[in-house]
């Protein structure tokens, strides 16, 4: 799948969010729109919105598994995504189906690559 969120997972639950370079992409983000817990999403799901002060963008699922978790930080400090992308701006965590579909995804090095050479 070609867009800008990152997954880490941690156990049996995999932290999902948007990437430094969406963020930036983005610019001030104003309100984020995350999933309900208990909402079963399959891999390519729109899962909510981000709203910043450039654009709305969706927020797509990598893996295919139940929200059990949401970011409720974000709700009142939405800035978090851009601030801490990869720590406090987490969107929200997933109980994957199957966790090996994360060896279907880009991993770092390649999603770098993919940026470098233009693929937004």
């Amino acid at each position: 799948m070609d867009t800008h969120e990152w997954i880490r997972i941690e156990g049996d639950e995999a932290h999902v969010g948007i990437t430094d370079f969406a963020q930036g992409e983005l610019g001030d983000v104003v309100y984020v729109e995350l999933p309900e817990i208990d909402t079963t999403l399959e891999a390519g799901d729109e899962a909510g919105m981000i709203d910043s002060a450039k654009t709305t963008s969706p927020i797509m699922t990598p893996v295919t598994g139940r929200v059990i978790r949401v970011n409720e930080e974000l709700a009142d400090h939405p800035e978090l995504v851009n601030q801490s992308p990869y720590e406090e701006g987490w969107l929200y965590v997933l109980e994957p189906d199957n966790p090996n579909d994360i060896n279907n995804l880009m991993d770092a090095a390649a999603y770098r690559k993919h940026v470098e050479d233009g693929g937004h």
